[in-house]
């Protein structure tokens, strides 16, 4: 499993592709997203978030990576975050990317397939979102504040956003 719980009163971790970084206080989470999609998950009364990194929509079974598929990232941050929060948090989500980095045409796009995995497990364990930025075909650097819950996207030739 490629999970980390950090635990520095302040830290910085870029989160790679396939992993989930969860934390508290003040950690700042970042990873760069093309058609991966970027889920912030945080509990704003305990001050603990999480990001994961998601590549793929479906794990198939294969829970090796959980931080890889939409479907296994989800649970697996909560999880993680219920250890740092306890049994009683309360968690909201954000998330960014998907974009369709090889144009708007054709049978696979696997950035909007992602997107909506995201959606879905998101809704499955009733976590709301409270902010996204998704779709387009660029990519974005996202930075995750787990102590704030601000998600910032930065585009090439856009300004920044605060979700």
């Amino acid at each position: 499993m490629d999970t980390c719980v950090l635990q520095s009163a302040v830290a910085e971790a870029n989160v790679g592709m396939g992993r989930l970084v969860a934390a508290s206080g003040p950690a700042r989470l970042w990873a760069v997203l093309g058609s991966c999609v970027g889920v912030a998950i945080h509990c704003p009364r305990q001050k603990v978030g999480a990001l994961a990194h998601v590549v793929l929509p479906e794990s198939m079974g294969r829970g090796d990576v959980p931080g890889k598929y939409a479907d296994t990232a989800v649970g697996e941050m909560i999880r993680m975050l219920t250890g740092l929060a306890g049994p009683d948090a309360l968690f909201v989500a954000k998330y960014a990317g998907g974009a369709s980095m090889f144009g708007y045409d054709g049978p696979i796009q696997i950035g909007q397939a992602n997107v909506e995995a995201v959606e879905a497990a998101l809704r499955k364990a009733g976590i709301r979102v409270a902010a996204q930025d998704a779709g387009g075909r660029a990519g974005r650097r996202v930075t995750f504040d787990c102590g704030t819950g601000k998600m910032i996207v930065e585009m090439v030739g856009h300004p920044s956003r605060v979700l």
